[in-house]
C-alpha cells in the first residue's frame, strides 16, 4: 500500500475526454471515415465536383427526348397497324404492280374514300355495304416525286366486264380489284400501292391531331339531311376556320353547297384536296408533334390498304418530307373527257 506521502509529491494524471462530432444531415459522408482512412493510411479521394448545366447540355437532352418521342410515336405506329391491319383482297393485290420502299424510290397510290354507309343513312346515293368511291386521287410520292391527281367521280370511263359507267360505280361493283384496273385502264398509269380511306374513323384521326385549320369560302351543306333528319350540317364561313373530324369529314362530303348552288364535283375534289393539304400542315405543326403518339396510334384505324405497316410508314415520311403540290383535277362538268385533256393531266402528274 502506497503512503499518502508518495501520492501528493507526484504530478496530477489529467483527464482525457473524447468528443465525437454528429455528421452534417443531409451530407454524403462524414469526418470519422475521413478520419479512419487516415489511421488505416489510405488517403482520401477528392469529392467529385457537381457538373455545371450549360447550354450544351440542355440542348442535348433536349435532342435525346425529341428522338425517344419520334421512336415511341413510330412504335406506337407499328403496333396499331399490327393490330388494325386489314388488306386488300387478293385479287387486289395481284393487280397492283411492286415498287421500292415509299421514302426513296417513286411510288403510285390510289386513294379511294368509300361512301359506306350505316343503314340507318337516309343521305340520297349512299349505300350500305360496299358503297361507291367517294374520291378518288392518285398520288404520285417518294424519290423526289410529289404530284396528285384527283379523278371526279362522275367521270364515264370504260369499267372492264360493266361497260361505261362512272368511274365511281367500279368501286361498287368490284371492290378494290376493279377500282384499280379501271383506273390504270382510263388514266394508263401503273398503280403500286392502294388505300382505301374509312369515314368512320376518320373524324377520330383529325381530332386526334387537335382539329385542323381550312382556308375556302362559305359552306353549308346537310349531310344525311341536316339535324332534323338526324344527320349533320356544316355552316363554315368564308376565310379560315379551325375544325374538328366531324365538320372535316362533312366538308369532304359535301356535295351541295348551300352558300353557292353553282358547285360541281369538281369544286367538292379541290375542296377534298385542300382538306389533305390541311391535315399536312396540321401534321407538321408543333402542336401536332405534342401529339404525335396518338396520332400515330390513329393513322392505321382510319385506312386500309396493302402496305404492311413499315411501307405504310414510309409513305407517311415521303409525305412529311415532301411539299404541297399544285392541286390538280381530271374531268369535266358533263362527265366526258377528252383523250387530249386526259394525256395532258397524265403527263403533268407523271412529271412531278
Amino acid at each position: 500500500m502506497r503512503s499518502p506521502a508518495n501520492t501528493e509529491g507526484r504530478a496530477a494524471k489529467p483527464d482525457y475526454r473524447v468528443y465525437r462530432s454528429r455528421r452534417p444531415w443531409l451530407s454524403r459522408g462524414g469526418d470519422g471515415d475521413g478520419l479512419a482512412a487516415l489511421r488505416d493510411g489510405r488517403r482520401r479521394e477528392p469529392r467529385r465536383a457537381r457538373r455545371r448545366l450549360t447550354a450544351g447540355r440542355v440542348v442535348r437532352w433536349l435532342a435525346l427526348a425529341v428522338v425517344a418521342w419520334i421512336a415511341i410515336s413510330a412504335v406506337a405506329f407499328l403496333v396499331s397497324a399490327q393490330l388494325q391491319q386489314s388488306t386488300v383482297s387478293g385479287a387486289a393485290n395481284s393487280a397492283l404492280g411492286g415498287a421500292g420502299y415509299p421514302l426513296w424510290s417513286p411510288n403510285t397510290i390510289l386513294v379511294l374514300g368509300s361512301d359506306e354507309r350505316t343503314p340507318e343513312t337516309r343521305e340520297p346515293g349512299a349505300q350500305a355495304g360496299v358503297g361507291r368511291a367517294d374520291s378518288i386521287m392518285l398520288m404520285r410520292i417518294g424519290g423526289g416525286a410529289n404530284s396528285r391527281l384527283s379523278i371526279a367521280r362522275d367521270t364515264i370511263v370504260d369499267v372492264p366486264g360493266a361497260g361505261r359507267q362512272k368511274i365511281n360505280a367500279a368501286f361498287a361493283i368490284g371492290g378494290t380489284s376493279l377500282a384499280v384496273r379501271t383506273v390504270e385502264a382510263f388514266t394508263g398509269v401503273d398503280v403500286n400501292h392502294v388505300v382505301v380511306v374509312s369515314f368512320e374513323n376518320f373524324p377520330a384521326l383529325i381530332d386526334a391531331m387537335g382539329g385542323i385549320t381550312y382556308r375556302g369560302g362559305c359552306v353549308v351543306s346537310r349531310i344525311n339531311g341536316g339535324f332534323r333528319n338526324g344527320g349533320y350540317t356544316l355552316r363554315l364561313p368564308a376565310g379560315k376556320s379551325h375544325i374538328d373530324g366531324r365538320q372535316a369529314l362533312a366538308l369532304a362530303r359535301t356535295r351541295k353547297n348551300e352558300c353557292n348552288r353553282r358547285e360541281d364535283d369538281l369544286t367538292r375534289v379541290r375542296r377534298q384536296q385542300k382538306v389533305i393539304a390541311a391535315m399536312r400542315r396540321r401534321l407538321l405543326s408543333p402542336a401536332a408533334f405534342a401529339r404525335l403518339p396518338l396520332i400515330s396510334w390513329r393513322v392505321p384505324n382510319a385506312l386500309r390498304s396493302d402496305m404492311s405497316g413499315p411501307t405504310l410508314l414510309g409513305l407517311f415520311g415521303a409525305l412529311a418530307a415532301a411539299g404541297t403540290p399544285e392541286s390538280r383535277v381530271l374531268g369535266s362538268a358533263n362527265g366526258v373527257v377528252s383523250q387530249d385533256a386526259k394525256q395532258a393531266a397524265v403527263q403533268r402528274f407523271l412529271a412531278g
